[in-house]
């Protein structure tokens, strides 16, 4: 695609802003975007010419059929798709879609994640159009960006939660700007960019290996002689292969109006990154969704495969989904901008005590938030935070708290230009901080990098805790403010309050340091290792009420989720063992004995022809093998055994920490034997591709 046509590219296959000025009458226009811009009713009559408009226009863009699309708990997007035929009556159809088919649809909600929030008989669901998400075109199908709920009225996705979200936290930001003197902002969203991190192999050899096609990840896999060691992946030269991908890819993403922006090697071979612009959270979530499916569609046509499991392979990276959180009003304003005097801009203070405050307050939430069976196996490793929440400031914002809370003078050191030693190169301002890449949450200039999600995770469940635990803050402090007699010092005084109160949470340190963990201890501050010491503190009366208070989740639905995220979890360990049990009796010890039947007749056809010839090497491997094999045999059947057991507990919670500790723990055990067993087999004979195999698949 020519640079040049790139504006013209951009939105194509979006029903955007500039489509509908153009296609719709004026009053049906402004009637739209006061729906968008302030959540008001549409009418039906306004809705029939909305509807009217967009299939004309899906229709010239080769639409033939319409669906709502829509994020239920799967994690992953759902679509019915229907037609644009009536019936005529005369034997011929007309192509018709109306504004109730636009604003409502109704598809079965049975076999959807509910977590009890109706029962299996209770089929109805409904979806129901959201207008601040633009429809847009893919596959020849008019996609109409949907909330789904149940028949009686229960949010049973996370589109509806993360709206709700984002009107609490507007609310109260919005109070805080008024005691600011802050008047022409009528609405204050959290803007977003999520880093996509992910991996592409060849599909042949995805193809061969049962556990990356039911798992995500692979089950067995010795350390290959190269894997990131020499850092030679990281921002290395595309190869032509992947760049043709990247090149798609983005084309297709900039159609469906995606701000595609960078793409890059990432640490681990085989590993990539693309990121996006900011946009406002909702779009932003749409939008992640989008590029998931679109790596996955994108790179099979390429006859490759995209992996979004957060840790594909042991002993490499694994793949996270940074999310850069600000707070914007409708004016363009950025809430997290220090300017150029942070310690005089006492807004910006107050917004960013609201998020200290809210992330040690509800640390244990944001853990939660990114809590799953794969991102276990991530979070702690060395590519990615520690399960424990901590918030990473930088030298000067560090420095200006610590000046209040002591009532002491803070010097500002103003900007420093960077020096490198070469008088050719250019000398330019150095940041007032470094970066901090072990930090879970860290402050990156004017936003917050939330750096523990997975890659294959929805971003709307961690932006709902975001949006509502700042949203909490900020009503706390706007109730605080709002009786005060005399603002400045009472906002001077409730400043310094909640930096005395709430500074543990700040740490500028190594987060992957042993010692870390020693230290937040003391501190006082959780750290939940695994998925089933995180999931129940969604259902602890201090979160249920949080989350009631903002109206983003009722009581019904908080424990509907955690029911779901257990039986997620438990689901996710069970399909790996059941995956594992089959590999190693269909094709492990299948190669397993073939290679010891070989090496077997090997000595013996060595001994008949010369019964004092030495078989020294062939017999000690054999011997070794044999010994694994049997082993092997053994741990397999403690496998099934526990695979077996765990089932008849009854109590969901109780389920969850025996698949951790049982048959999570007896897995390992046979992956330890099974990846012995790989250095010792014939290339010859094992039957899996190997991690160097997968690792270089992509050559070209």
């Amino acid at each position: 695609m020519a640079n040049k046509n790139i504006p013209e590219l951009f939105g194509s296959m979006v029903f955007n802003d500039a489509v509908m000025r153009e296609r719709l009458p004026k009053d049906v226009y402004q009637a739209l975007r006061k729906t968008m811009a302030n959540g008001t009713h549409l009418e039906l009559d306004v809705a029939n010419v909305v509807a009217n408009a967009m299939k004309e226009w899906a229709i010239e863009k080769g639409a033939t059929h319409f669906t709502h699309w829509f994020q239920p708990m799967t994690g992953i997007t759902a679509e019915k798709h229907d037609s644009f035929i009536m019936p005529d009556g005369t034997g011929r159809v007309i192509m018709e879609f109306s504004g109730k088919a636009l604003v409502k649809g109704e598809p079965d909600a049975s076999s959807f994640p509910s977590g009890g929030l109706r029962t299996t008989f209770e089929a109805r669901g409904y979806t129901a159009w959201d207008p601040t998400s633009y429809a847009f075109i893919k596959d020849n199908t008019l996609c109409i960006p949907t909330a789904f709920c149940s028949y009686r009225g229960d949010a049973l996705d996370k589109k509806t939660p993360l709206l709700r979200s984002m009107q609490a936290l507007n609310e109260q930001a919005l109070r805080i700007l008024r005691l600011f003197g802050v008047t022409d902002a009528k609405r204050v969203v959290s803007s977003v960019g999520p880093e996509q991190e992910y991996f592409l192999i060849d599909k042949s050899v995805y193809l061969k290996r049962p556990d990356l096609i039911h798992c995500g990840r692979t089950l067995f896999g010795a350390r290959p002689p190269k894997g990131q060691e020499m850092e030679d992946h990281y921002f290395g030269t595309i190869k032509k292969h992947v760049k043709e991908f990247m090149r798609e890819l983005d084309e297709e993403l900039w159609k469906l109006g995606v701000l595609a922006k960078t793409e890059h090697n990432e640490v681990a071979p085989a590993q990539y990154e693309l990121a996006p612009l900011h946009t406002e959270a909702n779009i932003a979530s749409d939008h992640n969704q989008l590029i998931m499916a679109l790596l996955k569609s994108v790179a099979s046509k390429h006859g490759l495969v995209c992996l979004l499991h957060e840790k594909p392979f042991a002993g490499i990276n694994g793949s996270g989904k940074h999310i850069n959180w600000s707070l914007a009003t409708d004016t363009g304003i950025n809430l997290l901008e220090p300017g150029d005097t942070p310690f005089e801009n006492a807004q910006f203070l107050l917004f960013l005590m609201a998020v200290i405050k809210a992330v040690d307050e509800y640390q244990d939430l944001l853990r939660l938030s990114v809590a799953s069976a794969g991102n276990d196996h991530r979070l702690g490793a060395n590519e990615a935070p520690p399960a424990i929440v901590s918030i990473f400031l930088g030298e000067e914002l560090t420095e200006i708290l610590n000046a209040i809370e002591n009532d002491t003078l803070y010097v500002d050191k103003g900007k420093v230009l960077m020096e490198i030693g070469a008088t050719v190169l250019p000398h330019f301002p150095k940041d007032t901080t470094d970066r901090n890449r072990t930090s879970p949450f860290a402050f990156t200039g004017n936003k917050f990098e939330f750096r523990m999600l997975g890659s294959a995770f929805s971003i709307a469940g961690p932006i709902i805790v975001l949006n509502t635990i700042v949203a909490e803050s900020l009503r706390q402090f706007a109730d605080e403010l709002e009786n005060s007699s005399n603002f400045k010092a009472d906002l001077s005084r409730l400043i310094k309050k909640t930096i005395k109160e709430h500074k543990r949470i700040i740490f500028n340190g190594n987060g992957y340091d042993q010692s870390w963990v020693t230290e937040a201890e003391s501190r006082g501050l959780s750290n939940l290792r695994t998925t089933p010491e995180a999931l129940p503190v969604f259902v602890h009366p201090k979160n249920i009420e949080l989350f009631t208070r903002h109206r983003v989740f009722t009581e019904h639905e908080i424990r509907s989720r955690y029911e779901i995220l257990l039986e997620n979890y438990c689901k996710t360990i069970n399909i790996e063992a059941l995956t594992m049990i089959d590999m190693v009796n269909k094709q492990i010890i299948p190669a397993v004995l073939d290679y010891q039947s070989e090496l077997a007749e090997l000595v013996l056809r060595k001994k008949s022809v010369n019964p004092d010839i030495s078989t020294y090497t062939e017999s000690n491997l054999l011997s070794r093998i044999s010994s694994l094999s049997e082993c092997l045999g053994k741990r397999v059947e403690q496998l099934i055994e526990q695979t077996i057991a765990v089932r008849e507990i009854k109590d969901t919670l109780e389920l969850a920490k025996a698949y951790r500790e049982r048959v999570y723990a007896a897995m390992n055990e046979v992956r330890l034997i099974v990846d012995e067993l790989e250095t010792l087999v014939s290339s010859k004979h094992w039957r899996i591709p190997t991690y160097a195999e997968i690792l270089n698949s992509v050559t070209d």
